[in-house]
């Protein structure tokens, strides 16, 4: 009775600290990064931002969401237009949910991942080197372009975590389907094809 007694008491002591070392399966997370080869093979590089929240539905399976930006998605038309100084923009608004699928075990101090999202992007296009007067006019009539669209991506990396933790290091290839809009007509009747390198860092919990 005395040791069951003892047993019972150790359990019970250590339930508090095996319960949050199992429940450190869900982490918030900022990121940057670059976007390259969009829409453009060999385009220049441009930035990359956001956050990130990933929830733990079992030991190697979580729910994410995501929201972030992308500085500018280039296009075969737009390309041209930089031999006359006349420089257009396009940036990208995104979110999308989905899942993660992880190796090793939540405890492992480095967890390899693969994931799929899809969600939604608000295009956003301007133009630099008019004079003011006619930007003006320009930006207004850019504002047609200013649509949501569809958006898939997929990806893989590296989660490195330590205690409350976490650093993630991945490569996401993000679809946005430009549709019949004038948004495909610029980039000359294709989707949205963006290259993604980024480091998260965030929290677990």
């Amino acid at each position: 009775m005395r040791r069951l007694v003892v047993l019972a008491a150790t359990a019970v002591c250590l339930f508090p600290a095996v319960a949050r070392a199992q429940s450190r399966n869900s982490d918030v997370q900022g990121f940057g990064g670059f976007t390259v080869g969009s829409s453009t093979f060999g385009s220049a590089l441009s930035s990359t931002f956001g956050g990130r929240v990933n929830i733990g539905l079992t030991p190697n399976l979580q729910a994410i969401g995501e929201g972030g930006r992308l500085a500018d998605i280039q296009s075969p038309l737009f390309d041209v237009l930089d031999f006359t100084g006349v420089g257009v923009h396009v940036s990208a608004t995104y979110f999308e949910g989905g899942v993660r699928f992880l190796g090793a075990s939540p405890h492992s101090v480095v967890r390899p991942y693969g994931e799929a999202t899809a969600g939604f992007a608000k295009l956003n296009t301007g133009v630099s080197g008019l004079s003011g007067e006619v930007d003006e006019y320009v930006d207004a009539a850019l504002n047609l372009l200013n649509t949501t669209h569809g958006v898939l991506g997929v990806g893989g990396g590296v989660l490195l975590q330590s205690g409350p933790l976490a650093v993630d290091i991945g490569y996401r290839y993000k679809k946005i389907d430009a549709g019949n809009s004038i948004a495909s007509f610029l980039n000359a009747g294709n989707n949205f094809d963006i290259n993604q390198v980024r480091v998260g860092v965030g929290f677990r919990f």
